[in-house]
């Protein structure tokens, strides 16, 4: 068996990235098939499809443009493997998007309509919905990064060569998803701000009320953004970590077939675990919660399981390879040889972070615990007292995730050290099919909610989308804190890769390296302030696009019920498509300058100096990590504090207490849907950026 994994897991790695792609679509195929309702429904379906697709395509397009470019730029300055690996990550990573987006845009309709039956029909195409895109984003990842090293170990470059091209694919992946964060994100929240501010405070009406001209944009960019956008993310997570363990892993040790394949490997039995996860997703009552995260926890037990017996038949009798050792115990602070069973211990360490950090997230973000209920008690005093909560709350959660992310790293690295972290962090992203699908679920059950509004669907069909599109909160907000996790620890795996890989090069040119990066050495003083304003900068350019586009948002559908005095009579029609097209073009306008920011600076230092450039990225992951859990977890307080109030607590709607939730969950918007988010591809694409530019360096 060791050698039929050693010499075929490659292979069995593409069996099961294979198994879920099918999975994919023949669970589309199923979703297809059930009814999308009445022709009221359909037509508001196909609103929010064509805008979708209209915004993906121009976005695909603008970041077609930028892809060649930087595709010349790799051609020219490394080499065709790079840039070939550049554009299959970036095509993949498109490809996850777009797909799982259009089916979610499908699904909306079926799950309203299947809402009519209860709770239990309506949780199944929602969650099947959502794990479409899930079990797509977590197999086409592994697919790209396997098939692209089987090809190039078939066409007799050594794997050192051929993971040095996967490095080039990980960038692909990087680009698509921090566009896809910025852009979608904008779009998403420009939408959601304009539509809240005029429709609920000024003109009174419900959300997802029909008359309101945004209201499509507003279900447009859930999908947009919090599907394709964390779709993105995770892909490029996945793919990126799942080529710096097979880097770090080669660089260190001279088993270099057992080690490059090792990721691949348990990312595949973590998919077949995933599938077989989403059968267990199901409830006879009314327990939506309990469903889904029971769909997670048989996922999360099987693959740690699974864990066992891969790194039993294929990490055995490993020794460190000339330069490895050195770097171990520079960064290890000892040389031993990490066993089979400390590897399996590192493995439970990441499923174990996962776990922690969906619990602490869903401590700060629901509506049962304190931090939301003490921000909506904050707001029966005010405006001001809301935000001044919600801000606290949001600094407050970051201190239990950066306890177990330390815990986690200092664990993971004293059974195996910095190695052990990587194969920690593959372990964690083990569960990332089930994650997205998690993800992926709110934006359905949202829509699903709006289109029974918009549709006039019966109440008993809301008492079902409302609860449902409740749990939909809460899923997306705790999904957040795990990707969040994910890329920090992801990009320290890349950051030790950074170090090993130019301590080689060096080596390779007879050179020799200081691998310290000591706060008295100004060069890497520097790279810390340089590498912390990035984070800062990129999050403020975020925001203010945010705000930008949604004032745009704000005058159009004023215009409208100026301009129409019919629509508040429901005599007249809204104009949909012109505050779709408002927020497509500001979306598109405004993601690109962020964007490059993690790019064009990381070069500029690292060409200057690679002690600069260590100390950036230090400062980067650092920052933020920091800056990403505030916003998500801030912003998650203040939007469940609303729907607290709205629930009937502090005075219900229309109450003083409900204005100024809704004001705290407008300035949370931006923190949590696009700022915060968009932190964690900025995060590793800076380092894989490092990891590229080190010949130059050098």
């Amino acid at each position: 068996m060791t050698k039929f994994l050693t010499d075929h897991g490659v292979v069995v790695a593409l069996v099961c990235a294979g198994a879920a792609v099918v999975y994919g679509l023949l669970t589309s195929r199923w979703l297809l098939s059930k009814s999308p309702g009445t022709e009221r429904m359909r037509e508001i379906s196909r609103a929010v499809q064509e805008g979708a697709q209209a915004y993906l395509r121009r976005q695909y397009t603008i970041i077609g443009l930028v892809a060649i470019v930087l595709a010349i730029a790799l051609l020219v300055a490394l080499n065709v493997r790079v840039a070939i690996g550049f554009l299959i990550g970036g095509a993949f990573s498109a490809s996850a998007g777009f797909i799982g987006m259009n089916v979610s845009v499908r699904a909306n309709s079926r799950v309203a309509e299947s809402a009519r039956g209860g709770i239990p029909p309506a949780l199944d195409v929602s969650f099947k919905g959502g794990a479409v895109t899930g079990l797509l984003v977590a197999g086409l990842a592994l697919l790209g990064v396997a098939a692209y090293f089987g090809i190039l170990r078939l066409a007799g470059e050594s794997q050192k060569h051929a993971i040095d091209a996967l490095i080039g694919l990980g960038f692909g992946g990087s680009l698509i998803s921090v566009f896809a964060r910025l852009g979608g994100g904008i779009f998403t929240k420009a939408a959601d701000v304009g539509a809240d501010l005029v429709g609920k405070v000024e003109a009174g009406i419900p959300e997802d009320d029909p008359r309101n001209p945004a209201v499509i944009a507003d279900n447009v960019g859930d999908n947009v953004g919090d599907c394709a956008g964390m779709a993105a993310d995770l892909f490029e997570t996945y793919a990126v970590t799942a080529v710096a363990v097979m880097l770090l892993g080669v660089l260190t040790f001279n088993q270099q077939s057992a080690v490059a394949v090792y990721p691949l490997v348990i990312g595949g039995v973590s998919l077949l675990a995933s599938i077989v996860g989403t059968f267990a997703v199901r409830t006879r009552g009314d327990n939506v919660e309990g469903a889904l995260y029971k769909g997670l926890i048989t996922s999360g037990l099987l693959a740690a399981a699974a864990f066992f017996p891969i790194t039993f038949w294929l990490m055995k009798d490993l020794s460190f390879k000339g330069s490895g050792a050195g770097v171990a115990a520079i960064i290890r602070g000892s040389n031993g040889i990490p066993t089979r069973l400390d590897l399996w211990f590192c493995t439970l360490i990441g499923v174990g972070v996962t776990a922690c950090l969906f619990v602490i997230t869903d401590y700060y973000t629901s509506t049962r615990f304190r931090p939301v209920k003490t921000t909506a008690r904050a707001s029966v005093t005010g405006h001001a007292t809301n935000i001044i909560q919600g801000l606290a709350q949001g600094y407050q959660s970051t201190a239990a995730p950066a306890i177990v992310l330390g815990a986690g790293i200092l664990g993971a690295n004293a059974l195996a050290g910095v190695y052990g972290v990587g194969v920690a962090v593959m372990a964690q992203l083990s569960l990332t099919g089930l994650i997205v699908a998690l993800d992926a679920f709110g934006p359905i059950t949202d829509n699903a909610g709006g289109i029974a509004e918009m549709a006039d669907l019966p109440q008993e069909v809301r008492d079902i989308t409302d609860p449902l599109d409740a749990v939909g909160n809460t899923t997306k907000a705790v999904t957040k804190g795990y990707a969040i996790g994910s890329a920090v620890l992801a990009a320290l795996v890349l950051f030790a890769a950074f170090i090993q890989e130019l301590s080689d090069k060096a080596a390779g040119k007879g050179k020799h390296i200081n691998l310290g990066f000591s706060l008295f050495d100004p060069p890497v003083l520097v790279g810390l302030i340089i590498g912390g304003m990035m984070v800062y900068l990129f999050a403020a350019l975020a925001i203010e696009a945010v705000g930008r586009a949604g004032g745009g948002v704000v005058e159009e559908v004023r215009r409208q019920f100026r301009e129409k005095p019919g629509i508040m009579e429901g005599t007249d029609r809204p104009d949909y498509a012109r505050a779709v097209a408002i927020v497509t073009a500001a979306a598109q306008r405004e993601m690109v300058l962020p964007a490059l920011i993690p790019i064009g600076v990381t070069v500029v230092v690292g060409l200057l100096s690679y002690k600069a450039l260590g100390g950036l990225l230090i400062g980067v992951i650092v920052v933020g990590f920091f800056c990403a859990v505030s916003m998500t977890s801030g912003g998650g307080a203040w939007d469940n504090a609303k729907k607290l109030i709205e629930d009937g607590e502090y005075g219900g709607k229309g109450s003083e207490a409900h204005a100024a939730s809704v004001t705290g969950d407008t300035v949370g918007d931006p923190y949590k849907d696009t700022a915060g988010p968009a932190i964690n591809p900025m995060i590793k694409v800076a380092n894989i950026v490092a990891l590229l530019i080190i010949p130059f360096i050098v």
